[in-house]
């Protein structure tokens, strides 16, 4: 009898045993084509972006390097915001808190190596980086001056207008931003200053009146602006060629300061972020950004072939304006002590490339206010506070359309002539940055507004922020 029982007790044990077995290979059944699937996909991944690996992996360590230690943001902030889209936001960013790098990696493939420089920002590092080897930094003046914003860094002195309507400005600022478990517009900053007088600031979590921004292609507008300086200190005419030696045999001899300040001189030059472009090989590439358009051959005619490019504007932040100095240390210190630190932007900075130049195109860093006495700047027509740093004509200047670009561009600033903003007075004209950043001037409303984010049109409409905003002044 107990045989008996035992016999079926093992008889239903095997066959549970041989139950599992079946379900087993069943799954590894159906394991096998998804593994093969998930492979061939990731085999796919990589064989149709490797070209691009080094770009992803350099742009994720250097977005980490400026973020973390120039801008004082957590890693976390800078990977969930900046580097959350795809396919950066699949490299894995390793970082070193002793010597402010980051080393990022895509697969474990490719890896791309940012340091931070104090003084000079976070630098993607190439094979000859010798980490021995010291470097200028610019000489700064940030003594504070007691005086209300914009002119010093005391709080400003409050003042009501009786033609704001607050309760509409306030909902046009609010309505810039994403409403609570929102993900869309992603404003981080926005500051209302008219009159001198800030009417309106407002901060994403995680951002605050110090938080430095990156401006990205805003710092264009920066480097136009030294040459503003220049030619109101009668050293340089815009209107004169270039001289750059590698030209004198053909035709961009002919090429001027002026062509090169209208994205006007015809030269070839491809503008595109979501590819292997000049753009992108330039910035994540290349250690001397200053002559990378230097080598490009005509494509167009000189001034009637609107081109935007941000090779132009580093070699003309680079190259170009290094010749107008006798050191790199006079080169370094004329952006801060003519402009920067002289209008009070403390926080700015920008960064530069390996071979010592800054990247006039795009890393300019500030925080939100400081962007904003950029904008005043322009809006007083070169004046700050009693002391005229630009010629008036040189306001004309950038703001008037070049040839070929239908109104919206002028001399490194877009342009509102075009009627690009339909609601917007066409006096309008800005400096713009990738994914949404943007200081507009409105000289006839006496209004300067800055947006910062990571958006732009459609998923943030600018015209109706700035429509709506301006609804509120009468």
């Amino acid at each position: 009898m107990l045989s008996f029982y035992h016999q079926r007790i093992m008889t239903n044990s095997e066959q549970h045993v041989t139950k599992l077995k079946n379900k087993e290979r069943h799954m590894k059944k159906i394991l096998k084509p998804i593994l093969l699937i998930l492979a061939l996909g990731f085999v796919y991944f990589v064989y149709t972006n490797y070209p691009r690996l080094q770009i992803i992996t350099g742009f994720s360590s250097k977005s980490v390097a400026s973020g973390m230690f120039l801008a004082n943001r957590t890693q976390e902030s800078v990977e969930l915001g900046d580097n959350d889209f795809p396919p950066i936001k699949n490299a894995n960013n390793k970082v070193d808190l002793k010597t402010k790098s980051v080393t990022a990696t895509i697969f474990g493939l490719k890896p791309a190596k940012a340091i931070y420089r104090e003084g000079l920002g976070a630098v993607l590092l190439n094979d000859d980086y010798n980490e021995n080897q010291e470097f200028i930094i610019p000489k700064r003046d940030k003594t504070p001056k007691n005086l209300p914003f914009p002119y010093g860094d005391l709080p400003q002195i409050e003042n009501k207008f009786i033609n704001i309507d607050y309760k509409v400005l306030q909902n046009a600022v609010d309505d810039a931003f994403d409403k609570p478990n929102e993900n869309i517009k992603k404003t981080r900053t926005v500051l209302v200053v008219y009159k001198d007088q800030i009417i309106a600031e407002k901060y994403a979590d995680g951002f605050d009146k110090n938080t430095p921004i990156l401006g990205w292609s805003m710092t264009k507008s920066l480097t136009a602006t030294m040459y503003g300086i220049l030619q109101k200190q009668g050293k340089i005419d815009i209107n004169t060629v270039t001289g750059i030696e590698a030209w004198q045999n053909d035709e961009r001899k002919k090429i001027t300061y002026n062509d090169l300040l209208h994205m006007n001189s015809g030269l070839e030059w491809e503008e595109n972020y979501n590819n292997i472009s000049d753009v992108t090989k330039m910035l994540f590439m290349e250690s001397d950004m200053g002559k990378v358009q230097m080598h490009k051959k005509l494509n167009g005619k000189i001034n009637e072939s609107w081109n935007y490019s941000s090779g132009t504007t580093n070699l003309l932040a680079g190259y170009l304006l290094k010749k107008q100095f006798k050191s790199q240390q006079e080169y370094l210190d004329f952006w801060y002590n003519e402009l920067l630190d002289k209008i009070g932007m403390h926080s700015a900075l920008i960064e530069s490339d390996l071979a010592g130049n800054f990247v006039g195109s795009s890393y300019g860093w500030a925080n939100t206010r400081d962007w904003a006495k950029f904008g005043l700047l322009y809006l007083h027509k070169g004046n700050w506070n009693g002391e005229q740093i630009l010629n008036r004509e040189w306001i004309d200047y950038v703001a008037t359309p070049t040839n070929g670009s239908d109104g919206k561009y002028g001399a490194h600033f877009w342009l509102n002539a075009g009627g690009r903003y339909p609601d917007v007075p066409k006096d309008l004209f800005s400096a713009n940055g990738f994914q949404g950043q943007f200081v507009f001037i409105i000289p006839s409303k006496e209004i300067v507004i800055v947006r910062t984010g990571l958006t732009e049109d459609p998923e943030f409409d600018v015209n109706g922020f700035l429509r709506d905003i301006l609804a509120s002044i009468e």
